[in-house]
């Protein structure tokens, strides 16, 4: 099954989820700190929310959602086929979970990633600022691939979490 992911920066993550809940008729698929997925059967719908307080209502990034890496792999083919710039990401651990994927940005900037859950994960990702300090991103840039120009975006915190959630899957 595939279904379209819509990650959404929303202001307040209770509010949104409470919100999202009655809209959508179910609850969150997976919730952490700063952090809800719901998971709707019908129509195929992954609705990420990502709490990015003063970003609230505008689109983080969009997605499709896959049933394994060989789809993630015919995909990077097909786009780079039609001469899209890819960016491929496997075994990444972003989000709360290991997945394979690849990034394609569209004409208005907007980003979207195909991609396949491997595993949960019980922390969000890289931080930011370590591939920063390794040289293996430039600062700004997340663990799902999307920049952002928030400098509590390259930060984290005590326990190795993004400081936000700003631009990240």
């Amino acid at each position: 099954m595939s279904r379209v992911q819509l990650a959404l920066n929303v202001d307040d993550l209770e509010t949104a989820v409470a919100f999202y809940s009655k809209l959508l008729g179910a609850e969150p698929a997976k919730r952490k700190p700063g952090y809800a997925n719901f998971a709707i059967t019908e129509p195929p719908l992954k609705l990420v929310l990502l709490e990015n307080p003063g970003k609230g209502g505008t689109l983080n990034h969009l997605g499709v959602e896959v049933d394994t890496t060989d789809k993630v792999h015919s995909e990077i083919a097909r786009l780079s086929g039609a001469g899209l710039f890819t960016d491929e990401e496997m075994g990444t651990t972003c989000c709360f979970a290991t997945q394979d994927k690849v990034w394609v940005t569209g004409p208005g900037g907007e980003r979207w990633e195909v991609y396949t859950v491997l595993a949960d994960s019980d922390t969000f990702g890289v931080s930011p600022k370590t591939l920063v300090d390794a040289g293996q991103a430039p600062a700004g840039e997340v663990c799902c691939g999307t920049a952002s120009n928030d400098t509590a975006a390259s930060e984290s915190t005590e326990s190795g979490q993004p400081a936000t959630t700003a631009a990240c899957c």
